[in-house]
């Protein structure tokens, strides 16, 4: 029975491990910190207190959850060329990081929604839109995402593993885990694919929803200067979005990727 699990990481790129490594240090310090910064600012300055800081600090948060689940073992990895972790480890860190992604997704369409609001329903985007349905909003997904991972959670510490202990990869992902398991697993990729689908195709959808509705209600503005200020409004935000799910899509989705869905 396999107790441990090891973590090859960057087996091929030996001679740049200590390169590797400071790069790495070095992008999750300003990370960390950047996070950090934010979220200190954000809770201590009572001008910042509305729904897209909120939301900007939620995001803040799930990314800062997500790299301190990753980078830490990571930079174990690269410098002694493997790490080994518990098999309850390696189940931890896959729900840290798969919440965090997860938060992620939903925070940006509650993001897009506010940007929605504050675009097409002007007049009543003070009506709508308030802290107490912000933080309802967001804790409800926080919530319902823990709650629901620690279903697949439960489901994947009941797997036997009894073979290799060997995972090509540099953290805890879903399919390289399963590929060990000696049970069947068609019940958990199945919960994992509907996962997938409400937390993170589904948001995206929703974006890609509000963002056309925003295009069109911006398209009739009659002057240059109004258009300009409401798309600078969400600009950044759709930057953030375009660079995430397309990172993410880019990971999950290669036909050459054994994780893709």
């Amino acid at each position: 029975m396999v107790t441990e699990l090891f973590l090859t990481g960057f087996p091929n790129m030996h001679m740049f491990r200590i390169a590797i490594f400071c790069l790495a240090l070095l992008v999750y310090m300003f990370i960390f910190f950047g996070n950090l910064m934010i979220i200190v600012l954000v809770s201590s300055s009572y001008r910042l207190h509305c729904p897209m800081y909120f939301f900007i600090c939620n995001l803040s948060l799930a990314d800062l959850i997500i790299t301190s689940s990753i980078v830490p073992n990571m930079l174990c990895i690269i410098w002694w060329d493997g790490h080994s972790m518990s098999i309850n480890g390696c189940i931890s860190q896959f729900f840290f990081v798969f919440v965090s992604t997860g938060a992620q997704c939903c925070i940006l369409m509650l993001m897009s929604f506010d940007r929605y609001l504050a675009i097409c329903l002007p007049l009543r985007y003070s009506a709508i839109m308030n802290m107490t349905l912000s933080i309802q909003l967001a804790f409800g997904s926080w919530i319902t995402l823990i709650g629901l991972l620690n279903v697949e959670v439960i489901m994947i510490s009941q797997l036997q593993f009894c073979s290799s202990n060997i995972i090509d990869h540099f953290f805890c992902d879903f399919a390289p885990l399963l590929a060990l398991s000696s049970t069947d697993v068609d019940d958990l990729v199945w919960l994992d694919f509907s996962f997938g689908i409400s937390f993170i195709f589904w948001p995206f959808f929703c974006i890609i929803v509000s963002y056309i509705c925003i295009f069109i209600v911006v398209c009739k503005i009659s002057s240059w200067k109004g258009r300009s200020k409401a798309f600078s409004t969400c600009s950044s935000h759709l930057l953030v979005v375009c660079t995430y799910y397309g990172s993410l899509f880019g990971v999950y989705m290669s036909p050459s990727h054994e994780n893709a869905f």
